[in-house]
């Protein structure tokens, strides 16, 4: 079980972030990053379950540069206020977030970041323009395919699910052929199907998933 912690960016600016701590000494270090939801019992539970997986994994509050505690759930009322915050985000600022969380963890070792939804593209911007990381990994992140030209300075690994509304398979497999050095894989499962609070969860499409994610943890941070 982790707990909230406090972080300073690089422009001073201070954002809070649910820190979770292994048992024994850490595999690596791992950066979790929120869907629109913001850091909620989920994403706090996916970074305690990385956390029982040996990595001490940190899950910084991007959304406290415009609103401070955004945690919501995943009613339709919900879905349309987080969306709400992604116009208001800058890739400048978003990465001076993740450093600062890589800046906290980083004494653990080598460090990933793993990132669901909307993080799944703050990931795959990490992978490009946060130095120090050894892995990232990106679930149906909807910003990627939009941001196709960036060139990642750490191996990567993507998860996309076929039926996802949000994100056109097609566009999937475009950005596929153009990132060739990418690890991927499509699931039969729609948009946030490793989310065990909402109603697209699919069940064997996260288990698979997470086993792959680990593997490639263990392969390349530890």
């Amino acid at each position: 079980m982790g707990q909230m912690i406090e972080l300073t960016a690089g422009d001073g600016h201070k954002l809070g972030a649910w820190r979770a701590e292994p048992s024994g000494k850490p595999r690596g270090a791992l950066i979790v990053v929120q869907e629109i939801f913001g850091v909620n019992s989920h994403i706090r539970s996916v970074a305690d379950g990385y956390a029982a997986d040996g990595y001490l994994a940190i899950a910084p509050a991007f959304f406290d540069r415009v609103e401070r505690g955004v945690d919501i759930g995943y009613t339709e009322a919900d879905v349309a206020r987080g969306r709400t915050f992604i116009p208001k985000m800058q890739w400048d600022t978003v990465i001076l977030d993740a450093a600062a969380a890589l800046a906290n963890v980083k004494p653990a070792g080598k460090a990933g970041v793993v990132g669901y939804c909307w993080g799944g593209t703050v990931s795959w911007m990490s992978a490009s323009r946060l130095p120090g990381l050894s892995a990232a990994v990106t679930y149906y992140g909807g910003g990627i395919t939009a941001n196709s030209g960036e060139k990642p300075k750490c191996p990567v690994m993507s998860h996309w699910g076929e039926t996802d509304h949000a994100i056109p398979i097609d566009g999937v497999k475009k950005f596929l052929g153009e990132h060739q050095e990418v690890t991927s894989f499509i699931y039969p499962a729609g948009h946030g199907f490793n989310c065990d609070q909402r109603g697209s969860y699919h069940a064997d499409s996260a288990k698979l998933a997470r086993s792959r994610t680990l593997d490639f943890l263990k392969k390349n941070l530890g």
